[in-house]
């Protein structure tokens, strides 16, 4: 999916005394199957630009546009569907939850859709085999390694198949083994057609082979790296 932003503004708590200019003026263009970086320090806004991009937050001015489909005027039970459909996200801590199996976690996107337990499992299952998971499938996620509770949030991202794929710091808590790791999948998602957008202050997500472009980003601004 190509996404287009056009003088995208964010601010929280507008006119405030804590108020707070996220982005400012950002125009960024990411064509279908391209990896994108977006690396800058903590409270550069590369947490807010995913957000947007997801269709979790809107902007406060301008324009963010996916696959034709301006975010901003979809009614909120279609941003759902956009995100439930379309997005995948990858989070720095990975939120699984600790007392679930690996399956119960990967599963838990589908929950909403009333799909048939086993055809959950089915999904599941093919996802954690893709990513050399899936004898992990009935241990709880407590019980599993941090590259493997990596594997189990990347798992759940793609349940759904989605078109685009949104890491928020995904090696933060990683050693250097873990994150060459996550990024051989991510040239694994890449050669599947994803379209991958990577936020991280990590030179070697920057560096990487498999990132078509890495942007800068500092006090809301993008640039090109």
């Amino acid at each position: 999916m190509k996404i287009e932003l056009s003088g995208v503004d964010k601010y929280y708590n507008r006119g405030g005394i804590n108020e707070v200019h996220a982005l400012r003026a950002t125009d960024l263009s990411i064509a279908e199957n391209e990896v994108v970086c977006l690396h800058g320090p903590s409270g550069s806004g590369k947490s807010t630009l995913l957000a947007i991009l997801g269709g979790i937050i809107g902007p406060t001015s301008g324009s963010a546009v996916v696959d034709g489909r301006k975010l901003a005027r979809l009614p909120g039970r279609f941003l759902s569907l956009y995100r439930r459909e379309h997005v995948g996200f990858v989070y720095q801590r990975f939120h699984v939850i600790a007392d679930l199996s690996v399956l119960a976690n990967v599963t838990l996107p589908l929950l909403p859709l009333g799909i048939k337990p086993s055809e959950q499992k089915r999904r599941a299952m093919k996802q954690l085999k893709l990513l050399s998971i899936e004898n992990r499938a009935h241990f709880p996620a407590a019980n599993i390694s941090g590259g493997e509770l990596q594997r189990v949030a990347i798992a759940r991202a793609m349940i759904n198949d989605p078109s685009i794929i949104l890491a928020d710091e995904p090696t933060a808590h990683l050693d250097r083994t873990l994150s060459l790791e996550f990024l051989s999948i991510i040239e694994q998602l890449k050669a599947r057609g994803k379209t991958i957008v990577i936020a991280s202050h990590d030179q070697l997500v920057s560096e990487s082979r498999v990132v078509d472009r890495c942007l800068q980003m500092s006090d809301g601004r993008l640039s090109e790296g």
